[in-house]
This record gives structure tokens, sequence and C-alpha cells, in this order.
């Protein structure tokens, strides 16, 4: 694990940190020596979403935003 780097020098640095982050390591930023965030490298998805790769193959039912109080009364044997 990295050193806690405080948030003056961070902003001071903020390029080099932000390639050190690229290059694949974790940099702790704190306030007064505690770690309060960290900034990671951002993991790429290895299959980017498509819009529309799943049309035709889910549906909505009709009443899907029908208040749920209606829907159990419609079945449920009230009589």
């Amino acid at each position: 694990m990295s050193d806690v780097i405080n948030v003056h020098d961070f902003k001071t640095h903020y390029s080099r940190y932000l390639e050190e982050a690229v290059g694949g390591k974790e940099i702790l930023l704190g306030k007064h020596g505690k770690a309060v965030a960290k900034l990671v490298p951002l993991q790429q998805t290895k299959n980017p979403r498509l819009p529309g790769a799943l049309k035709g193959k889910v549906w909505i039912s009709d009443d899907f935003d029908e208040p749920m109080m209606t829907l159990w009364d419609s079945v449920s044997n009230k009589k």
C-alpha cells in the first residue's frame, strides 16, 4: 500500500499522481495524515455495453407501474 498524500501536495502534483494511477499504482489521499480517499486505476470492461443488445429478449408487462395494492386486489380472493 502507498503512503498517504496530503490534498495540497496532490493538487500541486496532480498530473504526476494521475500518471502513476494510470500505471497501476493506488494513491491514498488524506488530511492530517489520515487517508480519506483512494485514487485507483480504472478497470476497463472486456465487453463494452451495446445499446439494443437485448432487443426482443426482454419484455415489460403493461401493468408494471400499476400501484401494488390495485394489483394485489385483482389477484386476491376477495368476496
